[in-house]
């Protein structure tokens, strides 16, 4: 089985293993390592529902205990079913990090609050904090009576802050 098929294998059985617990799988890898192989799990917050009831309220990151509950119950799957076979194999279970490009609505959906740089298909850029994020586009503080079409974004990534962008409203 190639690398590919046995990691959409191990997508759906942890999608499965997740549910409940208002965590998704964003994405499944598996990699030669040596004589192992590195199963990585990224898992994120579920906002599917968010995204056509409430576009605007900040979305919490994951704790360390949820990403350590999604690890236990990862570790589980795998280890109950004959998917990884009988090599050896190393399991790293994450959330998305900062430098994560923004590609779907449920990833901008996540980032509402935070500052944003996109590359539109026009090449030109923009740069904004997210006011709304929703099924078919986003709302940034620049423009927050219009909204920008995801198919209008080329690229999008959030941008680092060392200060909080509330601390600076309440000076």
């Amino acid at each position: 089985m190639d690398q590919r098929t046995r990691a959409e294998q191990i997508r759906s059985v942890v999608d499965d293993a997740l549910a409940g617990t208002e965590m998704v799988v964003e994405d499944v890898s598996v990699q030669p390592a040596g004589k192992r192989r590195l199963v990585r799990v990224t898992v994120a917050r579920d906002v599917g529902a968010l995204l056509d009831s409430d576009t605007g309220t900040p979305v919490l990151p994951l704790t360390l205990d949820e990403v350590a509950l999604a690890s236990r119950a990862v570790d589980d799957v795998l280890e109950d079913g004959d998917l990884m076979g009988p090599a050896p194999y190393t399991l790293e279970v994450s959330s998305p990090g900062v430098d994560q490009p923004l590609t779907t609505p449920a990833r901008f959906r996540r980032n509402v609050g935070r500052l944003v740089e996109l590359t539109l298909v026009d090449g030109t850029s923009r740069q904004g904090r997210v006011v709304r994020a929703g099924v078919d586009g986003i709302r940034l503080t620049d423009d927050p009576d219009g909204t920008l079409l995801y198919d209008e974004i080329s690229r999008a990534r959030v941008q680092v802050e060392f200060t909080r962008h509330d601390a600076e409203e309440d000076n």
